[in-house]
């Protein structure tokens, strides 16, 4: 029996200007996200979030947790406080953070400037 390998997803190239801001749920005071590959928003994309966030000072995210899916943080600039489970770990440009299933995480912009950063989430189970 020959079985037929599935068709590729379609791919794409798209400018970041062509992406809105967005403040979603939890987020206060400035803390921006442009969402930029989404299964809700990207054909063919099935398990990964992919975007780009920015902090004004003072901006942050509630602690929170995910219980199905796996980030990381990679910061691009600025500096600020990030929550893991217990810990408070201060985060700069080149650092980056990997928080896996159930572990409590929030962010806070605690310097002077934006806080940049992108985010990458995936997934660990469907459904």
């Amino acid at each position: 029996m020959t079985t037929t390998p599935p068709t590729p997803a379609p791919t794409s190239v798209r400018e970041l200007a062509e992406f809105l801001w967005e403040q979603s749920p939890g987020h206060f005071d400035g803390a921006l996200s442009k969402i930029l590959v989404s299964a809700a928003t990207t054909p063919g994309a099935q398990f990964l979030d992919f975007r780009v966030s920015t902090y004004a000072p003072k901006a942050y995210v509630h602690t929170h947790v995910h219980p199905n899916k796996e980030q990381i943080y990679f910061f691009l600039e600025g500096e600020g406080v990030l929550e893991l489970g217990a810990e408070k770990k201060v985060v700069r440009p080149n650092q980056f953070a990997f928080i896996p299933p159930h572990l409590p995480h929030g962010l806070h912009n605690t310097g002077n400037g934006q806080l940049v950063f992108i985010v990458i989430t995936t997934l660990t189970e469907r459904g």
